[in-house]
């Protein structure tokens, strides 16, 4: 019997303040579930989480975490 395979999780911080930014990287940021500066959220990994990650890393600090 194959063992199932527990899915990743990820902290996502935000770490610089979404003011001045663009209207979407501000939906892509309350999208992850962000929704101030220095708010952490965490997340079951998946394509589309990493696609939302990689469109706003620069605002971001992301970790993996053991559950």
């Amino acid at each position: 019997m194959a063992k199932a395979k527990k899915a990743k999780k990820l902290k996502i911080t935000q770490v610089r303040s979404e003011s001045g930014r663009m209207e979407k990287h501000r939906r892509t940021l309350r999208a992850l579930g962000l929704k101030h500066y220095q708010h952490s959220v965490v997340q079951e990994d998946s394509p589309t989480l990493q696609g939302m990650i990689r469109k706003v890393s620069f605002m971001l600090d992301v970790q993996e975490v053991e559950e």
